[in-house]
Parts: C-alpha cells; structure tokens; sequence
C-alpha cells in the first residue's frame, strides 16, 4: 500500500560497489545520515522558535577512505536523477593559502562546504555518496549530506567533535555560504543529533534540544509526497526570512519569538500587512508546537491533531508557503478515518504533508487518500515513517 524504500544495507553494499568501481580499492569509513520531517513548528526556527522535527529511516549514506594526495574525489550516485552532471568531481583540500569555492555541480557545494568548515585539518579522500532522501520533498536531502560528510570526516581524520551543536552550525553554515540557502538550524541540528524512538523539541534560540519519546505502538506518522515542487520557493524563502527580521527589528527584538502577541497587535497599523501576517505566524506556530508537544506526551492524540490543522492554516493564509496540492491533500485527511491531523512539512510551495494517525488504519487512509488524489490529478508517494536515529558510523 505505502511505498517502502531502500535499507542502509542495501545502500551500503550499492555506495561499496561504487567506491571499488571508481577508486579500484575498499573503503574505510562509511557513515549515514537521516532525512527529516518536521512534525510541527515551520519557519520559526530562524526566527527563534521552537520545532519539532524528527529523523526518518530514509537516509544518506557515504563511504570513503583517505587517498594520501592533496584532492578530494567525490561521486554521487550516478543513477540518480535527483542531482545534476557531472556525478564526479575533484577539488583540492583547502590550505591557509587555497581556499574551496562553490560552483558546478551544485549537488557538490554541501559537500565543499562542509570540508571548507571542518574544524580540523583535512586529508585528501575518496568518497562516495548514496540517498534514499526524496529530493525536492522538504525531507532535507541537503542537510543530510552535508551532516553525512561531516561524519565521514570526522572518522576518516580520527577527530570526533564531541560538541554536536557545533556539529550542526558548521554545516548550516556550509548551506548558508556554499549552497546559498539561508536556512535555519533545524535540519542540521535533527540530523546530527536525533534519537531512535524519539522526535527532538529544538529551542532554536537557545540552541537547547530535548528527546520527545514517541513510542505509542497504536500511533504512526504517515508522509504523503505531493511529488510537486513550485520553482517559485527560490526567492520566496529568503524574502520571508528577510520579513521576519524586518519586523524583528522594528519591534527591537534579537527573535521574532521574542515578540508577544500582544506588543504585536499594538503595533499593527504601523506595520504593513504582510509584515504583520508573517509575525503573526510565528506567534502562533510557537504556541502550536508547544501545545502539540503536551497533547502528546498526554496521548491526547485529538488535541494534537486539530494544532497540526492549525498550523497549517497558518502557514496557508499567513505565511503564504503552501500550495494547492498541499491544501487538497491536507483537507483529503481532514476527512479520513484514523488521522487525527495533518500539515504541510518543510518550507513549502510542493513537498510533503505529515499525518499523525492510527497504526491499524494505515491501509485504509492510503486507500481512501490515493482515490481522492485521483479526481484532484495528484499522484502521492505514501511512507509510513518510524523515528530513526542520527548520524553515526556503521561497522
């Protein structure tokens, strides 16, 4: 009924495959890192709210082995299509004099950057990268290879960074500066330090972060990908970023999140209508993902739901980041039996939905959805997702 995906083994054994086929010897190291989805909490985390993302068992993984020159040799998997040619690149190991520079393919700029922030000497490698992270799905393919690389460093090296936030903002900061995505820290912080069984609640202005144990056998979170993707999210991201700050600033704020409701009621005619609907947002999107944190933790899996319908509304008709795939495929499990809610994940305009639901009406909710989809012309990919863990090594 859902679509399954490929195991770390299998992707083991293909990305093995592919290293002994390019580099004609074994790897040393090989590592994995986890796709995301984020339960609730959307374009808050750059603006100093809280989030509630957790790992999913789809992952990236890469293996490698140090190549005693001054390059790094870097293939992809040449079987994807998710990622732009060429599928292999080299690029020297950056030096007090010679630094690494972002270019083409752009799939390769995670990884540059990543080496470009580690926090220790690089040796020249060999690696190779395999995913089965949907691309464009909002289930943070980027993050997951650049904490993947960052592993494989650190292994590769023997330098293990014991701090994990550290971890995380030297990878953000390789998106923000490499890719060019001026992205939050939820991504990186999930990736790098997610537990099995557990979302994590990241305060993403203290950078503090705490396990969410999801272990009710009777509850699952299903993933429904619209497997749409509106060109558009580009430029949209940053300029809602750019809102955000502008009203931070105005209101003498470090964070939007510092902002109450009140203060930003007394400020709304001084301040224009989208301005106001994207503080107005993250007010609430903070106060959702906080209740949906203790509905939970309660099993009071109804309450849950409707601040997952709430947030999504939100992001609908304040934020303006979804779309109407997203909106028809959330309203389609308004209406099914056994979900209790439903959202769109990530940062929007295409991508994915997230539904808490029932375990023992997975079939039937797929079933019904996937009818629904049909007269709406959409195509969904269903996954029925467990929290997995964060980036280590495997033996």
């Amino acid at each position: 009924m859902f679509n399954t995906y490929d195991s770390i083994e299998m992707l083991l054994e293909k990305a093995t495959g592919l290293f002994k086929q390019r580099f004609s010897q074994q790897p040393t190291v090989a590592v994995c890192s986890p796709g995301r989805v984020n339960l609730i909490g959307d374009h808050v985390d750059y603006n100093g709210g809280f989030v509630l993302p957790m790992a999913l068992p789809m992952v990236t993984v890469a293996v490698g082995r140090l190549n005693n020159l001054n390059v790094c040799r870097v293939e992809t998997d040449p079987d994807s299509k998710a990622t732009d040619d060429p599928k292999y690149v080299e690029f020297s190991v950056p030096t007090p004099s010679s630094n690494i520079h972002p270019g083409n393919p752009k799939w390769a700029n995670y990884v540059k950057g990543v080496v470009a922030g580690f926090h220790g000497a690089v040796g020249g490698f060999d690696c190779v990268f395999v995913s089965s992270v949907p691309v464009g799905a909002g289930l943070s393919s980027s993050a997951a290879i650049e904490v993947a690389t960052y592993t494989l460093l650190e292994h590769l090296n023997d330098n293990i960074l014991t701090n994990e936030k550290d971890k995380a903002l030297a990878c953000q900061k390789a998106e923000h500066e490499f890719a060019g995505v001026p992205c939050g820290i939820m991504d990186q912080f999930i990736c790098s330090m997610a537990k099995e069984g557990c979302a994590l609640l990241i305060d993403c202005k203290s950078l503090e972060a705490n396990a969410v144990p999801l272990q009710d056998p009777n509850i699952v979170f299903l993933v429904m990908d619209s497997r749409v993707k509106h060109n558009l999210s580009g430029s949209e991201y940053p300029q809602r970023r750019s809102q955000c700050e502008k009203v931070a600033k105005f209101m003498g704020k470090p964070f939007l999140r510092d902002v109450s409701r009140e203060e930003l009621t007394a400020s709304k005619e001084l301040l224009g209508e989208q301005e106001y609907n994207r503080a107005l947002h993250v007010i609430n999107e903070t106060e959702y993902t906080t209740a949906f944190v203790k509905h939970l933790q309660n099993g009071e899996y109804e309450e849950a739901g409707q601040a997952m319908f709430n947030s999504h509304s939100s992001l609908r008709d304040l934020f303006n980041v979804s779309c109407q795939e997203l909106d028809d495929l959330v309203e389609m499990a308004s209406n099914t039996e056994g979900i209790f809610g439903a959202r769109m994940t990530g940062g929007g305009f295409g991508g994915c939905v997230v539904c808490l639901m029932k375990r023992d009406h997975v079939e039937s909710a797929i079933e019904y959805i996937r009818k629904q989809s049909q007269v709406s012309g959409l195509s969904p990919v269903f996954y029925v997702c467990a929290p997995s863990a964060g980036a280590h090594r495997l033996d």
